[in-house]
């Protein structure tokens, strides 16, 4: 039985959490020279989701615990709301790799789904210990776990909470994913998977997105019919035209419901460059809590200011905080990547 047919859906980031997860960041070659530095950020984003909802942490083991505790008091952290867990991991993106919760609301039951995760088409071997990290917090949660049998990666698929979902075909059509599969087929795991009807495809991710062009860098549901959108306003600039044709796109899109989608438009920050590197930065990358709308900003005064005004018009009631993403952006992704969220019911 699939979960769709166990009356299973994926919910909508917006919906209520029982808690965030995150895996520990601790592998130095994705913040090569830099990643003493994101740990401050980092551990405000946790005590920002903590202050309403569990935050559950994968560690390797009790030393990187008590390490994390450590940047959570000097944060003042409720630590009351954190829990960790003994899941090794390869890498920090539990977006990616993190457990992919499906509910039944009416049953008041929840399980997971254990997608094949392969490191963005086997780019960062190895990945054998996050490939198997959501069945391991399904046993030591007693829940179902699902093996559909084939890649994908939670920041690669956006939800309504009503049946849609919203991805780029420059992701889940490259070969270095699933090359068996037609676009169709891919829709029917979607569908039976994550128990929704109805799907909308852009095209292509924004220049530096290691992930072959995530959804979650460029457009997001902040309500079951309203999306917001990056776009780019220097014609000189490397994402301009495809952002462009990501928004005219999206103008043509209906929901399930044939109703036409809200369009909200985001700004981009300056270019994010390091070690002449141009990096994936992206106001869209944010994390949906209970209480706080937690956005990376990226000291681009007029930009950031910008994208955090348009987003806590989106977000009524919830507080929107920006938090410097210029030192986590240098691994390739922000605050969005690095979680996964866990329904309540």
């Amino acid at each position: 039985m699939t979960p769709k047919k166990l009356g299973l859906h994926f919910p909508a980031e917006f919906a209520q959490q029982e808690a965030m997860w995150l895996s520990w960041p601790h592998k130095e070659a994705s913040w090569p020279g830099k990643i003493d530095a994101i740990y401050p950020v980092y551990a405000k984003f946790i005590g920002l989701i903590a202050e309403a909802q569990k935050v559950r942490i994968n560690v390797v083991d009790l030393a990187m615990k008590a390490f994390a505790e450590k940047h959570l008091i000097a944060v003042n952290g409720n630590l009351n709301n954190v829990e960790f867990y003994f899941n090794p991991t390869n890498d920090a993106w539990c977006r990616d790799h993190g457990p992919a919760f499906v509910v039944n609301y009416a049953e008041k039951k929840k399980s997971i789904v254990d997608w094949g995760y392969n490191a963005w088409g086997g780019k960062y071997p190895p990945f054998d210990l996050d490939d198997v990290v959501p069945t391991r917090i399904a046993k030591e949660f007693g829940l179902d776990v699902f093996h559909p049998g084939i890649v994908m990666e939670g920041g690669s698929v956006e939800f309504n909470g009503k049946g849609t979902l919203l991805t780029t075909t420059a992701c889940l059509l490259n070969k270095n994913r699933n090359p068996h599969l037609s676009q169709k087929q891919i829709e029917q795991y979607l569908s039976d998977y994550y128990g929704v009807n109805h799907f909308l495809w852009l095209g292509d991710g924004i220049v530096g997105d290691d992930t072959d062009g995530h959804i979650d860098d460029i457009t997001r549901f902040v309500n079951e019919d309203t999306v917001v959108t990056v776009v780019e306003e220097n014609k000189a600039d490397e994402n301009y035209h495809l952002l462009q044709e990501n928004l005219k796109e999206l103008k043509t899109m209906r929901l399930e419901s044939g109703k036409q989608l809200n369009i909200v438009e985001l700004p981009m920050p300056s270019p994010v460059v390091y070690e002449d590197q141009r990096l994936p930065a992206s106001y869209a990358n944010f994390y949906i809590g209970n209480e706080y709308v937690v956005v990376p900003t990226f000291r681009d005064e007029k930009n950031d200011d910008s994208a955090l005004t348009i987003l806590q018009d989106c977000f009524k009631t919830r507080k929107v905080v920006g938090l410097d993403s210029t030192d986590i952006i240098w691994g390739l992704g922000s605050f969005h990547c690095l979680s996964q969220q866990e329904p309540k019911v």
